[in-house]
């Protein structure tokens, strides 16, 4: 655990250092609010379309996470942590906390702008919606620096996120209604496990509790989180072993 927490300071301080990244971070889904969000039509369509967002921010904002290994692995300085006496899993652990806790206040930076436009949620069912957030932040978060970590090179790993991430949101159900389209394209949706974890959150951010939404949903991203971690956690200690 400690040496969990010094990675994570190390990885925070350049957010600290320059907490404009904060604001970037929010770019993407602040347009979608502000540019894609109106065109749904009606007030209640802000109740449907935020918890989305969150999903999308859990997907894209820890995605990219991996970008800031690489030049680390290229420099050779996570090579010189690992023949250090800190714990390799902290090595993950650390940054990818230090990345769920961006998310988290950046989750809350937009949630509080959407309800400039309409969206209404009490304290409890949005910091059960975080919850959600935390997972993915985790599953994705350990994903990504995992995928750094084999692959060594920004220009094998852009094309691996464009190809996966991508899909994965439109799939997921977080723009518009994936059971208004073809049948085929709503089965596929199905498949998708962030499908299951958006409607888990829009399930909770309405205060649905009892809906099988949130049991599917939970379920689905507690599975997604423990498989990034193992994965993560497995490659970091393997690696150059």
């Amino acid at each position: 655990m400690r040496d969990t927490w010094l990675v994570l300071l190390r990885a925070a301080r350049p957010t600290l250092r320059n907490p404009v990244v904060i604001v970037v971070g929010l770019l993407q889904p602040l347009l979608f609010l502000l540019l894609f969000g109106p065109l749904l039509g009606g007030s209640g369509s802000w109740q449907w379309f935020v918890p989305g967002l969150i999903i999308q921010m859990g997907l894209f904002g820890t995605a990219y996470a991996g970008f800031a290994l690489i030049p680390e692995i290229r420099s050779g300085a996570l090579e010189r942590m690992r023949v250090t006496p800190v714990s390799r899993v902290a090595l993950l652990l650390g940054r990818v906390l230090h990345d769920v806790a961006l998310l988290v206040v950046q989750c809350a930076l937009l949630l509080a702008m959407a309800t400039l436009f309409g969206f209404r949620a009490s304290l409890g069912h949005v910091l059960a919606g975080l919850a959600f957030a935390v997972l993915i932040g985790v599953a994705i978060g350990s994903a990504s620096y995992t995928l750094a970590l084999k692959l060594k090179h920004e220009y094998a790993f852009a094309p691996v996120l464009s190809a996966t991430v991508m899909p994965l949101m439109l799939l997921s159900g977080v723009l518009l209604p994936m059971d208004q389209g073809p049948g085929w394209l709503y089965t596929i949706s199905r498949i998708n496990p962030f499908s299951h974890v958006a409607d888990g959150v829009r399930a909770v951010i309405a205060g649905n509790f009892d809906s099988s939404s949130v049991l599917t949903g939970g379920i689905a991203a507690v599975a997604l989180a423990a498989a990034g971690l193992a994965w993560g956690t497995w490659s970091f200690v393997r690696a150059n072993a």
